[in-house]
């Protein structure tokens, strides 16, 4: 048996964990230039109100610090032992932690309104109309930061295999110099192997000069696959016939050098449908996002409660607006509570992955007698399998079973033998 079939590892990050925290340091930058020129601005020209959305700035840029400083710790600690399954739930933790803080953002806001309804007070339209136009520049400009452009979704797959993002065509491998991932890829462009760095390897996986994969196909045919260096990754010259479901050998040599790992990839059933989109959601990221939204939404309805109120003598539409605006922070907030909890928790990540796990091992007089499924990371799920057999199946048989369910990156398998009555 190889050393790595009885190791293996434990990150479990996003596959865009850096690159979403750099976008949540870029705002950050952002929302703390605006807070200093808000302050500095409106203390030398004596604006109240300027200094105190400027101090609201700062409340906006400290949530979204949470989450930057739980990408970073993430990052950093991904391989420390001392975290028995990963820093993967930091984001989620952060995540809560945000959602809290949403939450108190909201009573405020709800108790200044309500406040205003009963006891209305004087608005300077001149002042106020400009600062709240001000700020949802300043929130478009960060949503935008944060996406990037994108979403991190790929479209136009016209031969789906099953998984968000294909990811029930992605195999993770520990390897001696970092985790690395062999990709089934065909998003618009015929079928071929990627080989990239996973998280926390600083290198890309051209680095891997000497990979190769061997395909062993149910029929016992054989094809090599050699590779060629696509910059950020390594590409197969040769394109994968269909189906998909073979056995995969592959070598990695560097420095002299050399190990191998055997991975299983299977075709899939098309009628599955994805896992579920909260199991690839990245919780931290959503927070981020979430404070963004909230508070442009809150500006786009200020903007126009001021317009009305400054053209109508409606001065109780500024208050009401506000309330409207808690209730809707209050409400995202609380998805933001209830998924999170549920993931520190360790609820059932996927209920509908769990039936398929059942349905995949309880054959041939098979029963699953127990079974743990919860969330690691982002697309990351950990599970612990017990299965009672009449047969004289060991782990390894069921293993292979479940190398189907590309989310599944940390799986236990029990085997319980019945025996038959005396």
């Amino acid at each position: 048996m190889s050393p790595d079939a009885l190791t293996h590892g434990h990150v479990f990050l996003a596959p865009g964990h850096e690159r979403s925290e750099r976008r949540t340091w870029a705002v950050i930058w952002l929302c703390g230039l605006m807070m200093i020129a808000e302050i500095v601005g409106g203390t030398m020209f004596g604006s109240v109100a300027l200094v105190a959305d400027g101090l609201h700035m700062s409340t906006h840029a400290g949530a979204l610090l949470i989450a930057a400083l739980a990408y970073t710790y993430a990052r950093r600690h991904a391989t420390d032992p001392r975290f028995s399954f990963g820093t993967g739930k930091l984001g989620d933790l952060a995540g809560f932690t945000s959602a809290i803080i949403l939450a108190m953002i909201a009573l405020l806001i709800g108790y200044e309104a309500v406040s205003r309804l009963l006891s209305p007070v004087p608005i300077d339209f001149g002042q106020a109309i400009p600062i709240a136009i001000l700020g949802l520049g300043v929130n478009v400009a960060s949503a935008w930061l944060l996406s990037g452009g994108d979403h991190g979704h790929r479209h136009g797959h016209g031969h789906s295999h099953g998984g968000a993002d294909g990811e029930d065509e992605i195999r993770r491998v520990d390897t001696l110099w970092g985790p690395l991932a062999l990709e089934v890829y065909e998003d618009g462009v015929p079928p071929r192997f990627r080989l990239r760095s996973g998280p926390g390897t600083d290198e890309p996986a051209s680095a891997w000069m000497g990979a190769s994969v061997e395909t062993l196909r149910p029929d016992g045919s054989r094809q090599v696959f050699r590779f060629i260096d696509r910059g950020d990754y390594l590409e197969s010259v040769d394109e994968i016939p269909e189906p998909h479901e073979f056995a995969a050998h592959l070598t990695l040599s560097r420095g002299g050098l050399e190990e191998a790992h055997e991975l299983t990839f299977q075709e899939h059933d098309h009628d599955q449908g994805a896992p579920e989109a909260k199991t690839h959601r990245d919780n931290n990221f959503r927070a981020a996002l979430v404070h963004v939204i909230a508070d442009a939404a809150v500006s786009v309805l200020v903007i126009a409660g001021l317009i009305l109120a400054r053209q109508f003598g409606w001065l109780w539409i500024d208050p009401l607006v506000g309330v409207v605006g808690a209730v809707v922070i209050a409400n995202w907030s609380f998805g933001l509570i209830r998924d999170t909890g549920a993931i520190l928790l360790d609820m059932n990540a996927d209920r509908s992955l769990a039936k398929r796990i059942r349905e995949a091992l309880e054959v041939d007089g098979d029963r699953l007698t127990d079974l743990h499924l919860w969330r690691l990371g982002p697309g990351h799920l950990g599970a612990i399998v017990s299965v009672s057999t009449p047969a004289m199946h060991d782990e390894s048989f069921y293993r292979a079973k479940l190398n189907r369910f590309g989310a599944l990156s940390h799986v236990t398998v029990e085997v319980r033998p019945i025996r038959p009555n005396a």
